[in-house]
């Protein structure tokens, strides 16, 4: 008898851990199955519109862009805030005028190039207007910056060039590609300068500033080509009908 009670006191404890543990197997096997994720399936009434695309006219609190019926404006163009565009000007392929601190004014027959930045500050060191004023007939190169500056008529800025706060450019100027204007700098008129700070390199004869106006005018008969090739009200309405197609509205 004692030593069935030795062998019953060794195997108790073994046979208590393994009832232990097919209680938590079974309990395990018991809890059922997660439910199912729930699959949200697109209504096929929805209309699919691509919002990742580049807006053109960017309205900033009261202030929206304003493009004249016959300017062109690319359609990779970034107008924001305070900008006018006015007839005949022309504004190309991948620039960007924010009017998001002052007003920014592309003139009459004026054109600004591919990859422009044009910038107004709040205001300007020198005391000067701080808007950005770019009046008739000016070739504005690409690659370009400017900022609170002023160019007045009839003037030609180069490639790469940099305008900076309160500079002026005077009627029948010429600054050559790659020049730097600094702040407050003014260039006379009739002058072409050149450099970085920009210099004074000569006076322009009359023979080359009467082509100034000719090749804003050139670029805007180009820029009717192009102009040609976007309809006025653009392409919505291509997509105004694929929606009552796609729900089965008449057109």
């Amino acid at each position: 008898m004692a030593t069935l009670a030795r062998v019953s006191r060794r195997l108790l404890p073994r046979t208590l851990s393994a009832r232990v543990i097919l209680r938590s197997f079974s309990a395990e096997t018991a809890q059922p199955p997660p439910p199912p994720a729930p699959v949200i399936r697109e209504s096929p009434d929805r209309v699919k519109w691509d919002y990742r695309g580049q807006r053109k006219l960017i309205p900033l609190g009261q202030w929206a862009p304003k493009v004249a019926v016959d300017a062109y404006v690319a359609p990779n163009v970034v107008l924001a805030g305070q900008v006018v565009v006015y007839d005949g000007a022309s504004v190309w392929n991948g620039a960007v005028l924010r009017g998001d601190l002052n007003k920014i004014t592309v003139g009459f027959c004026s054109n600004v190039q591919e990859r422009c930045v044009v910038h107004a500050a709040w205001s300007s060191p020198t005391g000067l207007p701080a808007e950005t004023l770019i009046e008739r007939y000016v070739t504005v190169g690409a690659y370009s910056l400017l900022r609170s500056c002023t160019i007045e008529p009839e003037c030609i800025i180069g490639q790469h060039s940099i305008l900076m706060e309160g500079s002026l450019v005077e009627t029948h100027s010429i600054l050559e590609a790659g020049s730097v204007v600094p702040p407050g700098r003014r260039i006379p008129s009739g002058e072409l300068w050149s450099g970085n700070p920009a210099r004074f390199v000569r006076t322009l004869t009359h023979e080359e500033t009467l082509e100034i106006p000719k090749l804003a005018v050139a670029i805007n008969d180009l820029s009717k080509s192009y102009f040609n090739e976007f309809l006025p009200y653009s392409t919505v309405y291509l997509e105004v009908e694929k929606m009552k197609k796609s729900l089965g509205i008449s057109i």
